[in-house]
Order: C-alpha cells, then structure tokens, then sequence
C-alpha cells in the first residue's frame, strides 16, 4: 500500500501546489483546515516551504535553490533584502540578532521566520531576479551542487557548470520528474579536488576521461540519512557533457519506476543499489531509460582528490584568496556556521559589486566566496571591515566548523546546534593548539541522525542526543572520529556516546593533546583514527567538565523558542497574523 504521503502526493503535487499555496496566502493561515494541515505542509516543501517546529506555528523555513552555489550578480541583494523585510520573527537569537541569512551544506540559501501572509511578496521579488523556492525541498530534484567555482577554476579539469546549469534547467518544473518516491540529490563535478562531494549524493558526475575524450563517470546511492550512511556505488558507465542530461533523465527515471513509494525511509536510491547492485542498476537503466549505448566508464580522476581527505593539500575548501583560470581572483570567506546577518549579506553584496563582478558563490561547507576580483583590488577588499568578521584566514576551529538548524526551528532536532557550535569553536580556538601541520580539522555538529550537518564525513562528528547528569535531563552528543572523502572516503566511527554537551570541548581538547602525544612523524588525524580501534579511541577522548559554560544545556526541544526567558510552549506567541500579532486561542 502507498504511504499516506503518496496519498497527498496523489491528490495534489508538483507545480500545481503553487496555486493552493497563493490562494492560503491571501486568505491567512486560519484558512488552512486544522485536520489537512500535515497534507499541505508535505507539499508545501516542494515550493521551499517547511513549517517551523512545535511552539512556531503558521511560520515557515524558505529554501531558496542557486545550482551549484551560484549567486549571479544582482540576486544577493534581493536575498538580503528579503531577508530583512520578512525573516523577522517574534524574539532576538543571541549570537545572530534578527534577521539572516543561513547558507547550506548543499548550497542554498535558507530564511526563517517566514509568514504564510508574506509568500506572494517574496516570490515576486525573488523570481524579479531570476531566483526561486521551487523544489527546493520535496520529492523531486534538490538543488544541483558541485564545485563552487566551476568554469573559473584553474584545477579543474572539464567545465561542470554548463552541465550543472542544463540539468538544474531540464528537471526543476518539469512534471515528468516532480514527483519522485524521495528527494534526487545530484552533484556535478569537474575540478581534480573532488568539492562536489559527489560521493554522499543519489546521482554523482565525476570528471573522467575516455578514448582522450574528457566527460564524467557515473555513481550512485551514496547518502548519509538515517544512520543507513553509504557511498556512491559505481555503476561503470561514462559519459561525454551533452549526453549527461539523457543519463540524469535516465537514472530518475529508474528510481521514479522502482523505488519504493510504500515505506518512506525505504525509498531513496541507496536502498536499491544494495537491492540490486551496480550491474543490475547498470543493465536497466541501459535496457529500459536510454536509447543509445551507454560507455564504460573512463579513467578517473579520483587519485587527486584533496577535498577533506584528511591533508592539507590543495585549496578544497576554497576559504583563502585563489587565483582564477583569467586572472582574476576569488576570496572565500569563512562564514561560522554558515549564518549571516541580513545587513552583512547587503554589505556582502556591495563588496561584490565594488570589488568583483557581483557574482557570490555558495560552498558545501556553508561559506561565501566573491568571485571575479582584480588582483589591484585585493588589498582593498582584504581591509574592508566585514572581512574582520568573515575572514579569508580563519582559525581552523573555526573554518572547520558545520551545524544544522538545530531544535531553534527544526522539529526533528534533539538538540541546539548553531549557537552551540559557534561557542565550541570560539572557546577550542582559544583553548586547544592543532599541530602546525593540520590547518583543516573539520567538526560537524548535527542535531538528530538525519545528518543535515554531514557529520559522517567530518575529523569530529557530533549527533544530538539525550542523556541525565546530575539526576536532570540534559541535552549530550555522540562523537565520532575520522570520517572523510578524498581519494578513499570514509564514514566516522561512533567512539561515545552520549556525552553531556557541556563535556564536548574538554573531550575534543583531551582527544586533540592525545593525538599530538601519540602520532608518528607527519601522521594526519584521519590516519591516525584509521590505525586505532573504536576502544583505543574512546579512551583517548575522555570527556570532562572545563570553564566552557553551555547555557543549552535543558532541554531545548520543548521549549517554544530556546534563547529565550520564558521559553514555555504556553508563552509562544505563535500562531499569528500577517502582521505576527498573535492569533485568539481556540479554547
């Protein structure tokens, strides 16, 4: 039997959402039926629209999707502008103020705070510009991603862009592909450092080359959800650009035939790689969704990745200032935690404008990059005061640092995550010395198992949890060790579980002098968790109380808003109107 979403789905899906989203708008939320409310906020998401959690009823996360990270000239002012007119909410985050931006581990933007009133307005302005929400979450395409500075990057070693650009152009609207068993992710890359992390995506291009023809070689399954975490399957094909629309259309197609719409967490690709193996994906999709011969795959390129393969080499993770394949230069900016003010986003895209083309790109590790600056303008723009905050050098505690959205407004969050990991970073930063040979540690910091944060493939990988200290409830993480891609990517192994999260610095602290005690002569982190057995490890992370204070420590998830002094669910002040006053209660 298809589950009760494919029973939504049926009813209304794909573009045809849009109507019924426009027509709630103007009428206000109350006109959404109480009893068809978990309906239409399913298919609200295939428009970028996720309803905030418990406590922030009748507001609304907006995902808005730029293919590869590409934020053109002219549309990061619109995004700022958006997000200071209608990403305001009813209470102040202490680290963030009101009103930002977050920018993804997959390359999008994402606002929060959004009001079902506002959704028309928003549209308008975002589409003036060639901008849009549309599946940006739900069942079909997500937003396509690679390396971020595709088609201007010296390393590369085939132009992905015009691929990247052309698939995210045939599939987003098209209604052949809007309404899949589960979320396609795909990943276009063509740079010889492995950015596109094509590795933890349903459908991976990977630069290859075959017969001296330069193209892509095909895999499949990876992901990360669901404690289920796999890598990418290689399925042996290869193709040249042109054909890799068919091939993409193909392999959607396969999984739209086959997969499986009767249990959810069943039905992503994965599952049926393992089903099937790559032969038999390979055998049908050959068969039954292409009609020319398909290639085996090509010699690739795979022994040159640097992209968090546990080294310092390369410029993977295009923080720095990197000289561009004409001569320009773009500058990568550490954003902490990916979240930026509404005011530094307008500022942002000034500086893009006055020192560059005014084209901003998104990368996976939820950082900004100004593309197109002339070397004369570098010193300029280095001096300007918002680098001060979102540096082109950064510590690498805090340059390494991911995190989720968290239980400030996620519903499937255990923990606080954004606020949390910018005071784990400022105080490793003042407290914990790397040795001066790992310039890049990566910590991920996700507040549930569906792994938004990526923290399989991270140095330290942090997974909300519960757990009591003292006789109270307190909110704690699991720690992982020495996950990764590169060349041979590797998934983190869980060492503790289960640590309260004011103990996490002092863990991370103890595991960071342990290592720089016990490693051998030039032995990377990730090496050295290789070597080590999963008992070895946890005793080396030894978990303890320091001067690091966590005022996340109750349980966050409960409370209507976490930063808040009467945080209660009785105290919301949600649902509202268009205008956020509170709407009567129905008691």
């Amino acid at each position: 039997m298809p589950s009760k979403v494919e029973k939504w789905k049926d009813d209304v899906y794909g573009n045809e959402i849009r109507e019924h989203l426009l027509e709630f708008a103007e009428q206000g939320w109350e006109s959404i039926p109480e009893d068809e409310h978990d309906a239409w906020f399913e298919r609200f998401k295939w428009w970028g629209l996720y309803h905030q959690r418990s406590g922030q009823e009748s507001y609304f996360m907006m995902r808005i999707g730029t293919p590869n990270g590409v934020i053109k000239p002219g549309q990061l002012e619109v995004i700022g502008d958006v997000a200071k007119e209608y990403a305001t909410g009813p209470a102040d985050n202490p680290e963030f103020g009101d009103a930002y931006c977050d920018w993804t581990t997959r390359q999008s933007v994402q606002l929060h705070w959004i009001k079902l009133e506002d959704i028309p307005e928003i549209f308008d302005k975002l589409e003036s510009v060639g901008l849009s929400t549309q599946q940006a979450c739900g069942d079909s395409w997500r937003n396509i991603v690679g390396c971020p500075v595709a088609g201007k990057d010296k390393h590369e070693h085939i132009d992905a862009w015009p691929v990247a650009e052309e698939l995210n152009e045939t599939f987003k609207g098209n209604d052949d592909y809007a309404n899949l068993p589960r979320k396609w992710k795909v990943a276009v890359t063509g740079c010889d450092e492995g950015c596109g992390q094509g590795d933890i995506n349903d459908l991976a291009f990977e630069p290859a080359e075959k017969d001296g023809e330069l193209g892509f070689n095909i895999r499949v399954g990876g992901g990360l959800s669901r404690k289920e975490a796999r890598l990418a399957r290689d399925i042996d094909v290869w193709v040249p650009p042109e054909q890799a629309a068919d091939v993409a259309a193909g392999m959607s197609g396969l999984f739209n035939e086959y997969g499986d719409r009767e249990d959810r967490f069943n039905a992503r690709i994965k599952f049926l790689v393992d089903e099937w193996g790559p032969e038999k994906m390979r055998q049908v999709l050959q068969d039954e969704f292409v009609d020319f011969e398909l290639e085996t795959a090509g010699e690739d390129m795979r022994d040159q990745y640097t992209y968090n393969s546990g080294g310092n080499e390369g410029h993977d993770d295009h923080v720095g200032i990197h000289e561009q394949d004409d001569g320009n230069y773009y500058v990568g900016l550490n954003v902490l935690v990916g979240r930026m003010g509404a005011d530094d986003t307008l500022e942002l895209a000034e500086l893009a404008e006055e020192y560059g083309s005014g084209e901003v790109r998104l990368t996976q590790r939820q950082n900004v990059i100004i593309m197109d600056v002339p070397e004369e303008n570098l010193e300029d723009l280095k001096s300007e005061p918002l680098l001060e905050d979102y540096s082109p050098e950064p510590s690498p505690f805090m340059r390494g640092s991911i995190a989720c959205t968290g239980t400030e407004f996620c519903s499937l969050s255990i923990v606080e995550t954004k606020n949390r990991q910018v005071r784990y970073a400022r105080w490793l930063k003042d407290n914990v010395e790397l040795p001066a040979d790992h310039e890049d540690f990566h910590i991920h910091l996700s507040g549930c198992t569906a792994s938004c944060a990526q923290p399989q493939i991270a140095d330290v990988s942090l997974r909300g949890m519960k757990t009591r200290k003292d006789g109270e409830p307190v909110e704690a993480l699991d720690i992982g060790l020495g996950g990764g891609l590169g060349e041979d990517p590797r998934f983190a192994d869980w060492v503790e579980m289960r640590v309260p999260a004011d103990e996490v610095p002092g863990a991370i602290k103890n595991l960071v002098n342990n290592f720089k005690d016990r490693r051998e002569d030039g032995e990377t982190f990730r090496d050295f968790v290789e070597a080590r057995d999963e008992d070895t490890l946890a005793d080396l992370v030894e978990p303890e109380e320091t001067d690091y204070h966590d005022p996340y420590m109750h349980n966050t998830k409960m409370t209507w808003y976490p930063y808040v002094e009467d945080d209660d669910m009785q105290s919301s002040p949600a649902p509202t109107n268009g205008d956020g006053e509170p709407l009567p209660s129905d008691d």
